[in-house]
């Protein structure tokens, strides 16, 4: 339709049927519709049954990729159903290489797919490559208690996956050390300024001492918001 073109408004032969093709059209869409998805299974089928927040950074893109073209060809008749297969033949292909690279150069499967990080060790963050990380503290928080943890003082390590996914391992409960407790309530009430003597944990790192009241810098980070470290056995 013409820019100069007045629209009607709630025109039904307009909103209901495309002025450049005929009702019949619809059954060649339906039949669009099922040898793309037929293609989409056939992909879907090559990268594994891993869930969606198991992917690689990689392998959504060629999800996206795929159901591109495949929306595309689905009810767009200028687009060739040939031209949509050999999409789907060449971004499998290229998967199944790069799965074949990965396999055998680590280098190129980190910067692929990103590496394994370690965020937390021994009940401390570490800070140098968390920083790193396209993530703040309070969605790594959140992470942690979701495996039911109440404080850093409990988690021995814990690993940034390449699928995003966070590994923890947890001290037994007779190491559980003081920690910077995660609970959002407790989080937000951090101070600069300690009114009494106690063991407290730096509000940003985990770091834990015996502090007396006053003004302190962490050590570790030099944050100057403390909390009052928390000593509670992990309960699952």
């Amino acid at each position: 339709m013409a820019a100069s073109e007045q629209i009607e408004p709630f025109d039904w032969q307009r909103i209901l049927w495309s002025e450049d093709a005929p009702p019949a059209f619809l059954g060649e869409v339906a039949l669009r519709c099922v040898i793309t998805y037929l293609l989409v299974l056939g992909a879907l089928r090559v990268t594994g049954r891993r869930g969606v927040r198991q992917l690689s950074i990689f392998e959504l893109s060629i999800i996206l990729a795929l159901g591109s073209a495949a929306g595309d060809a689905m009810f767009y008749s200028d687009v060739p159903l040939t031209h949509v297969a050999l999409v789907f033949v060449v971004v499998t292909a290229l998967y199944l290489g790069f799965n074949r690279l990965t396999e055998k150069s680590v280098r190129f499967s980190d910067w692929l797919e990103g590496a394994t990080v370690c965020l937390i060790e021994d009940g401390l963050v570490d800070m140098k490559t968390f920083t790193k990380q396209n993530l703040t503290q309070k969605e790594l928080f959140g992470e942690l208690r979701q495996h039911q943890v109440e404080h850093l003082g409990q988690v021995r390590k814990l690993y940034m996956e390449a699928t995003g996914n966070v590994s923890v391992y947890f001290f037994p409960d007779a190491e559980v050390r003081p920690g910077l407790p995660i609970w959002p309530e407790v989080v937000r009430n951090s101070q600069d300024q300690l009114s009494q003597s106690g063991t407290y944990a730096c509000a940003t790192c985990g770091y834990t001492a015996a502090l007396g009241s006053g003004t302190h810098q962490c050590p570790r980070c030099a944050n100057q918001k403390w909390l009052p470290a928390c000593t509670a056995k992990r309960q699952a």
